[in-house]
């Protein structure tokens, strides 16, 4: 049979979670659904989801990292993470005069917004994708979730967005290799928090 006539055999967990993650992200750009960003992108990236891996998949929660995991490693890889973490931000917020005026104005509510904004940030990308390619794709699913993480920096300071498809891996391995979305999430959440600190000029 000619190649352009060969039936194709298509996965479709792998087509459904690449349309939908890439429908969210689009959403979540041109569109403000309820009172709140934060409350938008709760339900967008982790209660959506969350909704088509227990009806849709018919899976459990923790099969896409929606558990402690392996609760040692976890912490341990978020101490050290912060712990290297914490002075190179430091350096960029004073070296790079953009990272400062961007998170400089979102001081409001820390950490609670941060908490919120990237709860279901984390989960779609380090839960749901990460998780759910590696079913077809194995430890290449670290990359695979790191690209569309890239992508929706785009818009933020450019060198924050040239960073993400590295530290979209790296916070994709400390997910794979604890089993859960949360410890990545944790330091996201430190990340978050400690930049807007930093630009405002109430930390250093």
């Amino acid at each position: 049979m000619p190649p352009l006539l060969q039936k194709l055999t298509l996965d479709w967990k792998i087509a459904t979670l690449t349309i939908l993650s890439t429908t969210l992200l689009i959403l979540d750009k041109y569109h403000t659904f309820t009172s709140s960003k934060l409350i938008d992108r709760t339900i967008l990236y982790l209660l959506i989801p969350l909704f088509i891996i227990i009806f849709i998949f018919r899976e459990k929660p923790s099969a896409y990292g929606f558990q402690l995991g392996d609760w040692r490693v976890g912490l341990t890889l978020t101490a050290l993470a912060i712990f290297l973490i914490t002075p190179i931000l430091w350096w960029l917020l004073r070296a790079d005069s953009s990272m400062s005026e961007y998170y400089a104005h979102l001081l409001g509510g820390l950490p609670w917004n941060t908490f919120l904004d990237l709860l279901g940030w984390e989960f779609l990308f380090r839960g749901f994708l990460l998780f759910g390619y590696a079913r077809k794709f194995g430890d290449d699913a670290l990359w695979i979730q790191a690209v569309p993480f890239a992508l929706a920096h785009i818009g933020k300071p450019e060198i924050e967005t040239l960073s993400t498809v590295f530290g979209g891996f790296v916070f994709g391995w400390i997910a794979w290799r604890s089993k859960s979305f949360l410890y990545p999430f944790l330091i996201h959440w430190y990340i978050g928090s400690l930049t807007i600190l930093l630009a405002a000029g109430i930390l250093g």
